[in-house]
């Protein structure tokens, strides 16, 4: 039985939410949340927030021991491209990329 949240229409890049998604993959989920409260990195609160919320659906929803859960599968996907012009000389213009991500994190109760 496992349970999960997800975060989606973030803005953040998802090739730099990998990375640290990589450091907690597999982690206990409460060391992985000690582990993203001291990570540096932007995508680190989004994917402690989303974490804390499968924590609280598995203990909320299946009854499951807080103390016994890890994470079982986390991922985070490509969302939609938010596409903004910026003027540059001579009349042209270049377009701005901005990314959004969806964060999946998926708990279960280790035996």
């Amino acid at each position: 039985m496992s349970a999960y949240a997800k975060l989606r229409y973030q803005r953040l890049s998802p090739q730099k939410a990998r990375l640290v998604a990589d450091i907690v993959r597999g982690k206990d989920a409460l060391l992985a949340l000690n582990i993203l409260k001291f990570t540096n990195k932007k995508a680190a609160p989004l994917i402690e927030k989303t974490l804390r919320s499968a924590i609280a659906n598995a203990e909320h929803n299946f009854g499951m021991n807080p103390d016994k859960l890890y994470i079982s599968k986390i991922s985070i996907d490509k969302g939609p491209v938010l596409k903004r012009m910026n003027p540059r000389a001579m009349g042209r213009a270049d377009i701005i990329r901005k990314p959004l991500a969806h964060i999946t994190v998926e708990v279960e109760e280790r035996n």
